[in-house]
């Protein structure tokens, strides 16, 4: 069967109003969210650890639902998810593990393999497509999990802590990396971290929530101090610096 390759990215608009998730035993995560994202923007989600960041990612990918309170319906097909662990198939190369978004979506095999190599370069990975995870360094695997990601040209890109295990040097590369390809694609992203340093780097606007049950605290504006084009240099300046302390203060007044 032959299927059409997705379109080129571009972002969508994300709405949540009113948005609280409780589990068992009346554990509530998340109370009244109210959250609206212009489509295309890049947005750094931080708060304390168990605050519920992860839930309302998931919620937002529709993976959990919501007790009360409503997310815009958005097409699941626009969305790709990158999580904390690079969840490689260890049986597959590089090349397969890529392309299989697109395998199980039913688009034929070299309109697969030339999105799946397509993608593998945009990551820096080009010289590695024939290998196996068990051949790749932490940063590798998860330039991997990138480019499976970005290879059905997601309209909405969710990142969960997804550099959080690795090195600073390979960190900030990714960081510098994931930013580039958000400017080029211009889709929309969520990325929960706990670094304000990298929200700080990564984002146009950072949400700041409460320890649980997660509440915003602020909803902080970095594009105004910061420039849209950005290399690893600006760490350095002291308008970074200045950001990171508006987003400390906020964490502290959240209760971390």
């Amino acid at each position: 069967m032959s299927v059409t390759a997705p379109p080129i990215s571009s972002g969508i608009p994300l709405h949540l109003s009113g948005v609280r998730r409780v589990f068992d035993g009346d554990v509530v995560a998340v109370e009244r969210m109210n959250l609206d994202v212009p489509a295309g923007q890049f947005i750094a989600i931080l708060g304390p650890s168990g605050c519920g960041k992860s839930t309302l990612l998931r919620m937002i990918a529709g993976l959990d639902r919501p007790n009360a309170g409503d997310i815009a319906a958005i097409d699941r097909s626009s969305i790709a998810y990158v999580f904390q662990d690079a969840h490689l198939l260890p049986w597959r190369n590089v090349m397969r593990n890529v392309a299989l978004p697109l395998e199980l979506r039913g688009i034929a095999k070299h309109e697969r393999i030339n999105a799946a190599r397509a993608a593998i370069t945009q990551v820096g990975l080009g010289d590695a497509e024939r290998r196996y995870p068990s051949q790749l360094s932490g940063g590798m695997r998860m330039r991997v999990s990138l480019a499976r990601a970005l290879v059905t040209k997601p309209r909405l890109l969710l990142l969960d802590e997804p550099f959080a295990a690795l090195d600073e040097i390979t960190r900030q590369q990714l960081d510098e990396q994931l930013r580039e390809l958000w400017r080029q694609q211009g889709m929309t992203v969520a990325f929960v971290t706990h670094s304000i340093v990298e929200a700080a780097f990564l984002a146009d606007r950072a949400i700041i929530l409460t320890k649980r049950p997660a509440r915003i605290v602020i909803d902080h504006d970095l594009s105004v101090a910061l420039p849209r084009e950005r290399t690893n240099a600006i760490r350095g300046e002291p308008a970074f610096a200045r950001e990171t302390r508006v987003m400390f203060e906020a964490l502290e007044r959240g209760g971390v």
